[in-house]
Formats: structure tokens, C-alpha cells, sequence
């Protein structure tokens, strides 16, 4: 018999992947969380029926979301990482030589459960000695705190249930009242195919803020559509030009990369132009 999974990335399209066996299901506090077996893909987390992770290419995402503004802020000491549950960009920021510590909130502590037992990758780095991990609410977490971190990254899901006010222009001012003088935002603003209206929203509520904003592209093969979008703001540091460039032997990222990714196909380019 065949088993696949579907994620309906939209009404009319979606995303299927034959699956060997079902490893979790369980309804958290949160939201829907399953983890599964695929033949193309290695181990898959999905939340609310959405990819959020795999074995296979999981590297692109957590490797761009983290490396573009650790490698262009001079003193990348102190991280936040808000959402993130499974690890990995938790493991990008604490393998890099400059951070001193990168604190993860994580509102639902049962994903870092499944990451812990089902993706050892992705999970290493919770108890290395530069982590912190705490099962909180990230929005309440950035309120208190007020010019403590060099860069925040807000690695949510896509913008429904618990997500939705991480998207807000009121949660990005919040992060850059919590930054320093010279920090950095990085936060996931979905695909340019099928979320336009969200990288719109996330631009602009970032630009509020930040006086230097910009969008980037990555290629991650399970998001919806292959091309992914990330939007950086920065209260000083151009964020389009490396200046940490150690040799970190990662899989995706690198310095052409980094140089490349902010150059726009002029559709994309069209989406966060002024009206």
C-alpha cells in the first residue's frame, strides 16, 4: 500500500512525498505536529500539515537564515533565536566562531522533544555550553528585554495560529528596541510565488523600524514553490556585505552566495517596491 503525505501549500496546489512510516503524531498545545519517514526527503517535521523541516535539505534553510547576518555584523556576540524548535539554526549560531551565546525561545516545548528524538542533527546543539533554551513565549521574551542582543532571528512557521503577531510591525519594533545600537533582524518571509502579500507586510513592518532593509532568496527544495525569501534589518551594518570570512565548511553558504542571494529577479523586486 502506498502512504504519502500532502502539504496544501495553496488551494490548488500540493506538495506530496511517499512515505515508509510514520514515526509521531500528536496534537501539542499549539498545534499539529507529526514526523515522518519519506523516501526522497529522509525524516519530515511537519506543523499544522506544513513542512518544516527534512534530513535532506534542511542545511539551506537554517544555514541562510543565520549566516548572512552573522557574517556581515563585526561583533555577532549575543543571539536570540525566536521559534527554531527543531535546532538548527540554534547549531549554525553556536558554531560560529564569533558568538558568545545564542539564547533559543521556543513557545512549544514538545517540538523540541521531537527534535531531540528524531532529528540528532538538527538537535545537537541544545546542551552546548554557548545555548540556552527556554519554553516561552518569544513575544513576551523580546517585551522585557532592551538593548541586549547583536542579532535576533525569528525562525517562525508560516504565519497562522501562535505565529501570526511575529509578523506584525508592533513585534518588529519590539525587536529592535531589544537590539543593540548596531543590531540585526533576520526573520523567514515565505515564498515569492505564493506569499507576495507576506513579504510585502514583513518589508514594510521592518522598514518602520530598521533603516537598512533588504530581501534575499534561497533555494530550499520542500518550502512551497523551491525559492524562499528572508528580509534582514539593520540599525547600522550593511547586511549585503560580508566582512567575517572564516572558513566555516558549510554545505550551502558561502561568500558568492552571500554576494548573490540579495540580487532580485525583478518580479521579487516588484513586490517590496514603494507604491
Amino acid at each position: 500500500m502506498d502512504l504519502w503525505v500532502t502539504e496544501y501549500q495553496t488551494p490548488s496546489l500540493g506538495f506530496s512525498c511517499r512515505i515508509t512510516e510514520t514515526l509521531k503524531v500528536e496534537q501539542t498545545q499549539f498545534q499539529h505536529l507529526a514526523v515522518v519517514e519519506t523516501e526522497q526527503f529522509g525524516k519530515m517535521l511537519l506543523l499544522d500539515g506544513m513542512v518544516m523541516t527534512t534530513d535532506a535539505d534542511e542545511y539551506v534553510y537554517h544555514e541562510m537564515i543565520t549566516m548572512i547576518a552573522l557574517n556581515s555584523h563585526p561583533h555577532p556576540q549575543k543571539v536570540l533565536i525566536i521559534g527554531g524548535g527543531d535546532g538548527g539554526a540554534l547549531r549554525e549560531a553556536v558554531n560560529h566562531p564569533l558568538v558568545e551565546k545564542c539564547t533559543l525561545v521556543e513557545i512549544d516545548d514538545r517540538v523540541i522533544e521531537a527534535s531531540r528524538q528524531y532529528f540528532p542533527q538538527l538537535s545537537c546543539s541544545f546542551t552546548d555550553p554557548k545555548a540556552v533554551v527556554v519554553v516561552e513565549d518569544g513575544i513576551k521574551f523580546v517585551r522585557e528585554r532592551k538593548n541586549e542582543f547583536d542579532i535576533i532571528i525569528v525562525d517562525s512557521t508560516e504565519p497562522v495560529g501562535p505565529a501570526v503577531a511575529l509578523f506584525s510591525a508592533d513585534f518588529y519594533q519590539e525587536c529592535f528596541a531589544a537590539l543593540k545600537d548596531d543590531g540585526m533582524l533576520v526573520v523567514q518571509s515565505e515564498s515569492p510565488f505564493f506569499n507576495a502579500d507576506v513579504i510585502k507586510s514583513a518589508y514594510k513592518g521592518i522598514k518602520q523600524s530598521f533603516p537598512i532593509t533588504k530581501l534575499y532568496l534561497a533555494s530550499i527544495p520542500t518550502y512551497p514553490s523551491g525559492l524562499w525569501s528572508f528580509t534582514i534589518g539593520s540599525k547600522k551594518h550593511d547586511p549585503e556585505k560580508p566582512i567575517n570570512k572564516k572558513d566555516l565548511n558549510l554545505k550551502y553558504y558561502n561568500e558568492s552566495i552571500h554576494l548573490s542571494c540579495f540580487k532580485l529577479p525583478n518580479f521579487v523586486s516588484n513586490i517590496i517596491k514603494e507604491d
